[in-house]
């Protein structure tokens, strides 16, 4: 059917308009274009309206400066060009607007694709990625010193799903843990402990909320005139971690690694020692007022960092120093770390602290998550750890379940405030975006047990015959094809962009793509007996993707509802 080497279906057609316009262009398609410039590669993109074909394309507008024509000149030929390296693929071509090539597809080309789908099983959009990284994704993060809150939801949400998608496109990626169990906060969540236990106002700047209480009240001892407040702070923070494990494996978040910032300072010499070491081997450390500096203004700060204060103390800043040398120890050739909208200020000193370490500083990835929101009556709740005026993750899970709050935690860019209408939540209708995705599988997977496994394995085998000149597919079919063809370039863009967000949109899109198909297109009992095979099989093929998709966002794909 094609005469390029291509894997999926969309790389087939834009493998081709590669190949045809550096055959106009009269160059390889990584060679140098016009004025020395490198060629940009042209856009192969869904129509926005209907009766415009298949796939779009502005690749002759990109090739009038080299050829000097007018782009819609070069569409003529580009089309013909086309025509000629996909053959019967290509139906027709249309030239629209001031040069935009449209692309129209045969039944063929839509039946390799769900023959695609079909073949490439749990597969489907895999290994995309160009370059496969070794990648160390570290979320969440929270100091434990309190309950896993609603923020935390949203960065546990995206990291775990982000580390699926970039898995699924070909990178090794470990899920990793940063506790802090070392410094000042630690102390006040003991004395706060030891405040509660013996019946009083916990100290200024310390801890409140009921779960304060709950300690006091779990840790023996902790009233005791004698009680020391590192000793109680150690016992609440295995109490407390042991919580947090427990909320986020509840919310299907598992991780490979916790990794305690106590280690960091252990040892002789300690991490924090050789990471001194290995910043003032380049010559980026400095004596100034006692206190040991690290010269990150050489690498694009606002100002230089201490690393040890005057009395010798290691500050935050050189235990994330430390922490990042460690990653790189591992063998970690790229580090992912979500953080929350008040870390901003935080990006530019860990990258130049990065670069300090001798590294790229593109392969240190701060990850600005925005604030989150429950809103219900059109008022938001407050939170802060401190105070005790929080909602926490478990008391949103108990309220819309497991696969809402995923759902609607991955819904939004992270870079974008997120409000969650719990009202819209708890509803089980298509008002609910994952009630209405969900249902979309659970709709197929009814009507794919009523007809029985032997129809449908019959249906998934016969897609040899599906090439018989019968029967023009409808437009339903051709949209929803299209859609389930366009996913791994949705993954490889989630994955590139850092945007789980997308599998939401891809999610939704798809099976509204379903809901129109199964309107227009009847499926069981469909005539002739070819008809309802191949309309069986695309069923087959997006609860297939609907199933993959829902497990990258970390949502179940129930059978019924």
């Amino acid at each position: 059917m094609s005469k390029v080497d291509v894997t999926d279906p969309v790389s087939q057609i834009r493998e081709a308009l590669l190949a045809a316009a550096a055959a106009l262009r009269g160059s390889g398609p990584d060679e140098a274009g016009a004025a020395g410039h490198a060629v940009v590669a042209p856009n192969l993109e869904r129509p926005k309206r209907a009766g415009q074909g298949d796939y779009a394309t502005n690749a002759a507008m990109l090739l009038a400066p080299k050829l000097g024509k007018p782009p819609r000149e070069i569409a003529e030929l580009l089309g013909a060009e086309l025509a000629r390296v996909l053959g019967e693929t290509l139906v027709s071509y249309e030239i629209a607007g001031p040069g935009f090539l449209n692309l129209t597809l045969s039944d063929e080309w839509h039946k390799d694709a769900i023959r695609y789908v079909l073949d490439s099983g749990e597969q489907f959009a895999s290994g995309g990625a160009e370059h496969p990284e070794r990648i160390n994704l570290e979320f969440v993060s929270a100091n434990p010193t309190g309950p896993t809150v609603v923020a935390n939801g949203r960065a546990a949400a995206y990291g775990d799903a982000l580390a699926k998608i970039l898995i699924h496109h070909g990178h090794s990626v470990s899920r990793e843990y940063y506790f802090n169990d070392a410094g000042s906060q630690i102390d006040r969540l003991g004395e706060s402990v030891i405040a509660r236990a013996r019946g009083q106002e916990v100290p200024e700047g310390g801890y409140q909320g009921d779960y304060i209480v709950d300690l006091a009240n779990e840790i023996p001892g902790a009233g005791d005139s004698n009680a020391q407040a590192s000793v109680i702070a150690a016992q609440a923070i295995t109490i407390l971690l042991q919580q947090v494990r427990a909320t986020l494996e509840r919310y299907r978040v598992f991780y490979d690694t916790f990794f305690s910032e106590r280690t960091l300072h252990q040892g002789s010499p300690s991490a924090l020692d050789r990471a001194i070491e290995s910043v003032r081997a380049g010559g980026h450390v400095y004596e100034h007022d006692g206190a040991t500096w690290l010269r990150t203004t050489t690498f694009g700060d606002d100002k230089d960092r201490v690393l040890l204060r005057s009395d010798g103390a290691p500050t935050y800043f050189l235990a994330d120093l430390a922490y990042m040398a460690d990653k790189q120890a591992r063998g970690f050739e790229r580090q992912l770390l979500p953080v929350g909208a008040d870390h901003h200020g935080y990006v530019a000193r860990l990258k130049a602290a990065f670069q300090a370490l001798g590294n790229d500083p593109e392969l240190l990835e701060p990850v600005i998550m925005q604030l989150v929101h429950l809103v219900e009556g059109g008022e938001r709740a407050k939170m802060s750890k401190r105070r005790g005026e929080f909602v926490t993750l478990d008391e949103l899970l108990d309220e819309i379940g497991v696969d809402a709050t995923r759902y609607f935690m991955l819904q939004s860019s992270h870079d974008r405030t997120l409000d969650i209408n719990l009202e819209v939540a708890r509803k089980q209708s298509n008002e609910n975006p994952v009630y209405y995705v969900q249902y979309a599988h659970a709709r197929i997977a009814s009507m794919l047990k009523r007809l029985g496994p032997e129809r449908v394995a019959e249906a998934v085998a016969s897609a040899a015959d599906w090439s018989s000149p019968a029967d023009a597919l409808h437009p339903s079919e051709r949209e929803l094809v299209k859609k389930l063809a366009s996913l791994p370039v949705e993954i490889a863009e989630a994955a590139e962009r850092r945007a789980p967000h997308r599998m939401t949109s891809y999610a939704l899109e798809l099976a509204q793509e379903f809901t129109a198909f199964y309107r227009d297109c009847k499926v069981v009992g469909a005539e002739p007996e070819s008809v309802e095979s191949w309309r069986i099989a695309v069923c087959v093929a997006t609860q297939q993707t609907l199933a993959l998709v829902l497990e990258l966002l970390g949502v179940s794909a129930p059978d019924s509802m």
